[in-house]
């Protein structure tokens, strides 16, 4: 099997394929991946579902070990599919803490960063 990224992928049911897929897209499709779901609020406020994740949103986490922890978005790091949140850390066997990073379908988003201009367009404001 071919360890190269295909653009004219379509699809498969199989999930040796599917993973492969989304392990060597390139960062730029990578970015449609860290997306996460809106909370209801602003899902009939802006009339979208989801949207691609960005530093400063302030999100909720719904599973895993920091279930219903809040903070805002440190770091979205694309090579990983993960993101970083202030306030969320682990402590080490040495007594360190270090930074843990969460998959973006375990988070709801509940304030959008309006910094970016292309993400006015996105929603839809001007």
């Amino acid at each position: 099997m071919k360890t190269k990224y295909s653009s004219s992928w379509k699809k498969s049911k199989q999930p040796r394929k599917q993973r492969k897929y989304r392990r060597n897209a390139p960062l730029h499709i990578k970015q449609k991946f860290v997306s996460s779901h809106l909370s209801k609020e602003l899902r009939k406020k802006y009339k979208k579902r989801s949207l691609n994740l960005r530093k400063g949103d302030s999100i909720k986490v719904t599973r895993g070990q920091f279930k219903n922890k809040s903070g805002k978005v440190d770091e979205v790091s694309l090579k990983k599919t993960s993101v970083y949140i202030s306030g969320i850390e682990i402590v080490k066997r040495d007594g360190t803490k270090a930074r843990y990073p969460i998959h973006p379908s375990n988070l709801i988003i509940t304030e959008v960063n309006m910094d970016d201009k292309m993400r006015n367009k996105i929603i839809g404001r001007k």
